[in-house]
Formats: C-alpha cells, sequence, structure tokens
C-alpha cells in the first residue's frame, strides 16, 4: 500500500545516506534522529525524540545518550550527507526541469541566550531589526519549479570568532576563522561546483553584488550573476550615449527621462500578473579583471516615487531583458 511505499523509499533513502556514515552506532543515531525531526512531535528535541521511538523507558534513556553524544559530541562527514542529499532532491526536480539559478542568501534564527554559537547582537531578518540572534548564510538551488536549499553554513562574528575563551567554550574547530558573508557564500558556492551541482545564475541582494571580490569569485567558478547593488555604487556608462567616465548609480538614474523605464511582467501572481518598470544599461565596473562590460538593470516598482533599485548582470550582450527580469525576480521567491 502507499504507507508501505514511503516507508521503503525513506528506508532505501537513509541506507544512500549511510554510505558515508562511519559505523552502524552512528547510522542508528543519524536515522532515529532525523526520524524524530519528521515527526509530528510538539518538542523535536532529543528526550522527546527518544521517546517517541520505544515503549521501554531504560531503552529511551540509553537512545538519549547516544543521540545527545551523536549530536553534541560526534564528528561525523555531515559535508558528505548534505552531498547524497543534494544530489538526490535534484535528480528528481530535474525530471521536471533543468537548474536554472542559484540564490544567496541569509536566514536568522532569534536567541535569548548568550551561548549558543555565533549569537551576537545583529540585524535580524526574521524580527527586521537589530536583537540578539545567529545568522546563516545559505545557498538554494532552483528550477522553474521548485527550490532546494543545498549547503549552509553559520556565521561568526569577531566577537566569537577572535574569542579563545568562547571558541573553547563552544568546541570551534582550529581551522573555522572569521569570514565575511560574502567570503562564506563563496565558499559554498566553490563547494557546490566541486560536488558536480548542476550550474545555475547566481542571484543575491547588494550584500554580495556590492563586493567586487564575491563577483569576481563567482566569475572564476564559470558562472554568470545577477546580483543587487546600492544606487552609490560606481559605474562607467559604455556603447551609444556612455562616456566612460566613473558615474555613481543614482547619479545615472537623475538623468534618463521616465520613458527610458517600460513595463515588464515577470510572474503571475496570486491577485494577477506582476509588473514593474525597468531600464537596461551596458556599463562597466572600474577594476572589473573578468568583464569588459555588465548589465545594470534599473527597477521602478509602482509603489515608489523614483526608481531606488539596481542589479548587475554579467550575462552576454544578447540576452533578452525579459530574460533578464525574469531571472532578477526569481530570488525574491526564495526569500
Amino acid at each position: 500500500d502507499a504507507s508501505s511505499a514511503v516507508e521503503q523509499r525513506l528506508a532505501d533513502y537513509f541506507d544512500k545516506l549511510g554510505t558515508v556514515l562511519w559505523d552502524s552506532r552512528q547510522r542508528h543515531c543519524f536515522a532515529s534522529y532525523a526520524i524524530g525531526l519528521m515527526s509530528e512531535l510538539e518538542r523535536k528535541s532529543l528526550e522527546p525524540i527518544a521517546d517517541s521511538l520505544t515503549d521501554d523507558p531504560k531503552t529511551a534513556e540509553r537512545l538519549h545518550h547516544r543521540l545527545q553524544n551523536f549530536v553534541a559530541d560526534a564528528s561525523w562527514p555531515d559535508d558528505q550527507v548534505r552531498r547524497i542529499a543534494a544530489h538526490y532532491a535534484l535528480t528528481a526536480m530535474q525530471k521536471r526541469a533543468p537548474v536554472q539559478t542559484w540564490i544567496c542568501d541569509d536566514t536568522s534564527f532569534p536567541k535569548s541566550g548568550h551561548h549558543s554559537v555565533g549569537v551576537q547582537r545583529q540585524y535580524c531578518g526574521a524580527l527586521g531589526k537589530v536583537a540578539n540572534c545567529q545568522v546563516v548564510s545559505f545557498l538554494v538551488v532552483a528550477t522553474a519549479y521548485a527550490h532546494l536549499s543545498i549547503d549552509m553554513t553559520l556565521y561568526l562574528g569577531p566577537d566569537w570568532a577572535d574569542e579563545p575563551a568562547r571558541r573553547a567554550e563552544a568546541r570551534i574547530p582550529e581551522h573555522v576563522e572569521f569570514k565575511t558573508k560574502p567570503e562564506l557564500m563563496l565558499a559554498l558556492i566553490e563547494r557546490a561546483r566541486r560536488d558536480g551541482i548542476p550550474p545555475g545564475i547566481v542571484l543575491g541582494d547588494s550584500a554580495f553584488g556590492d563586493n567586487g571580490a564575491f563577483r569576481h569569485g563567482v566569475r572564476v567558478q564559470n558562472l554568470h550573476y545577477i546580483l543587487g547593488v546600492h544606487l552609490s555604487t560606481s559605474v562607467c556608462r559604455v556603447g551609444k550615449g556612455g562616456t566612460g567616465a566613473p558615474q555613481r548609480i543614482e547619479q545615472i538614474l537623475s538623468a534618463p527621462p521616465r520613458s527610458a523605464f517600460r513595463r515588464y511582467h515577470f510572474r503571475q501572481g496570486s491577485r494577477g500578473p506582476l509588473s514593474a518598470r525597468f531600464a537596461f544599461l551596458r556599463v562597466q565596473v572600474p577594476q572589473d579583471e573578468v568583464d569588459a562590460s555588465l548589465w545594470l538593470i534599473l527597477e521602478w516598482r509602482d509603489d515608489e516615487d523614483a526608481p531606488s533599485r539596481a542589479h548587475l548582470s554579467s550575462l552576454p550582450a544578447t540576452t533578452s531583458r525579459t530574460r533578464l527580469i525574469y531571472l532578477a525576480r526569481e530570488r525574491y521567491r526564495t526569500e
């Protein structure tokens, strides 16, 4: 029946993941913990998970201790597990459509205490303000129909990375050093390329687009990007009407007439077609060592008095404007 088929699929999946785990005890703990996380338990901490898997109190206590050791103390090849899980899901996703984008983003977890690794006062997107939280950078791979988070890493601010006492208490490995969010994200992209994840257009907000080293790193990986940038970013217009002199994007926006922006529909929303006005220019970024020219995409939303969003794209000059807009807007589905 359907239930037994699902159980067999789950067993086959855990068997596949188990090929990179080190022994039977580790495989058993991994499967027990994962099943607990996927269950309908109200509290998905270790003790309730252990209690849910057996009716014998002594067996539940022993399982609780094993799970505690597995989660808190034991080392295991989490990167290899993630690689297998990502390819497993991508195989199913690509039966309907190919991978088209890689989305870079951060997410945050509000915290009340001060002992969770990486917790500090910083901008918390979940709350929309500066608050006590952890921040995780994650990489999503998307087709036209589905988005899949394939990798993530915890952001450690200098207050954690450069403090020996806190590092020792939290057992942070010696090789883990302070890295900016763009550096962390670039490492995820490089790992995804090594792991054979199908390539896509890299998307992200201005936290990544304003960082020249990040843009350069993406292109070194033979990937194209569409990334948000602040209006204070300096570019040089090229081609027709270009002067070659550096200008801030906000200076460029003060010149074009309203007619330079054309309305494009980019997606069907729950209440009808979604649209905005866009303008396109070919530009150079000073000291860009990879691309001689880029697309500058200027966006003017209907609820704004003036255009206030800009994106840089390394896609070829022959790329259609409709395609550029569609791709640029795809990251908002992940956000």
